[in-house]
């Protein structure tokens, strides 16, 4: 089965989902609203760390980027991987999604199946989309996409799947078993919803937990990373997890809260996923205090920031608790600069380079590569655990 296909959204998920359909053989194009980035992307410059440009040239025979929405008119199928994110105020946002799926409909013709892929609460699919695809087979999908693993990839990682209505559900399943290989379909598309969310709730609640058992270690001298791996040779009931200054990213600090506003709308409970934010959001405030004991004071101490990635070897910064941590040692007075190698321009400043000219060095979210050597005999605050 050869179908044209239109991926709405040409980001860290919806560019890798548009070149492995692509690889399969189906007519890809790659919609985006971002005409530098449609433009970058039909010369074979990819704008995402994970996809090559010899990867992206590779595809070009059945790929290409547009922002034209003529080019959705005769579409056989069309998944939208469009950013669900958190507002200001940390709830929810879904405008970008919403406003995406209204600007694409009038544009397809009835047999388009389409598919979303973006984040949303238990009941978005069925009670906000499905009226703005009326006449559609509208199916739910969750993206899966891990930056920067090499182990798992659209094509390996298993597919969730569940349709509005049985056809939805069966097509979604033939069109995605062409090219990945695990495809599994549910019952109906909020048990899909609510599973992509467990999934990451799961993850904030045991990160936040071994944060709070870090800090524990810490004041007992013991480093928390030999406990982890003592405790990881338990063959079961033990899963590991590692601390840090706070879980960024576009799935674990986001996905929970989508939860959490489901559960007050509905009235129900999710105590586990408040007290998991709080612990989460409170991680570069304790960093703070951690880094005025060593130094006594924070006031005009140069300090340097390293890794301000979400995550090891990323140039990715959504939700990156590097953000609060910064700011935080600003407001105490401190000289803060930071070096991300891979990030290398980020909110007006530019990495520093690493050096001895400081009176602290704080690891967040070091990249591969980085000469850690360099700081000399600087102090260090591994926000990672260890003593």
């Amino acid at each position: 089965m050869t179908v044209k296909v239109v991926v709405v959204g040409q980001g860290y998920v919806g560019l890798p989902l548009a070149l492995a359909a692509a690889e399969s053989g189906h007519h890809v194009v790659g919609f985006d609203t971002d005409t530098a980035r449609v433009e970058g992307l039909n010369s074979g410059k990819s704008p995402i760390g994970d996809i090559s440009d010899n990867y992206l040239a590779a595809q070009s025979l059945f790929y290409r980027a547009s922002s034209d929405l003529a080019d959705l008119a005769d579409a056989d199928v069309v998944i939208l991987c469009l950013p669900t994110p958190l507002d200001e105020s940390r709830n929810p946002d879904t405008s970008i999604l919403i406003e995406g799926a209204k600007a694409v409909a009038p544009h397809l013709v009835k047999s388009a199946l389409i598919i979303n892929e973006s984040t949303v609460s238990p009941g978005f699919t069925r009670d906000l989309l499905a009226p703005i695809f009326a006449g559609h087979d509208l199916a739910y999908s969750p993206e899966r996409i891990d930056p920067a693993n090499k182990n798992w990839n659209v094509k390996n990682t298993p597919k969730l799947v569940a349709g509005i209505t049985e056809s939805a559900r069966a097509r979604a399943v033939d069109f995605y078993s062409t090219f990945i290989a695990s495809v599994t379909s549910y019952s109906s598309v909020e048990v899909v919803e609510t599973a992509k969310l467990l999934e990451n709730s799961f993850r904030l609640v045991n990160i936040s937990f071994i944060n709070e058992i870090a800090d524990f270690c810490s004041k007992m001298k013991i480093d928390v990373r030999e406990v982890i791996a003592a405790a990881s040779t338990k063959p079961y009931g033990f899963m590991p997890f590692f601390p840090s200054s706070g879980i960024g990213g576009h799935c674990i600090p986001v996905d929970p809260t989508y939860l959490a506003a489901k559960a007050r709308e509905i009235g129900a409970s999710t105590r586990f996923i408040d007290l998991a934010n709080e612990v989460n959001l409170s991680r570069p405030s304790y960093f703070v205090g951690v880094a005025t004991g060593m130094l006594g004071s924070l006031s005009s101490k140069k300090v340097i920031v390293i890794g301000v990635a979400y995550k090891p070897d990323v140039a990715d910064v959504r939700e990156t608790p590097a953000d609060a941590l910064i700011s935080l040692l600003r407001s105490a007075g401190a000289d803060v600069v930071w070096h991300d190698h891979l990030v290398g321009q980020w909110k007006g400043e530019a990495s520093a380079a690493l050096s001895a000219g400081y009176d602290l060095a704080i690891l967040v979210n070091p990249h591969t590569g980085a000469d850690l050597d360099a700081l000399g005999s600087i102090p260090i605050l591994d926000t990672r655990g260890g003593y």
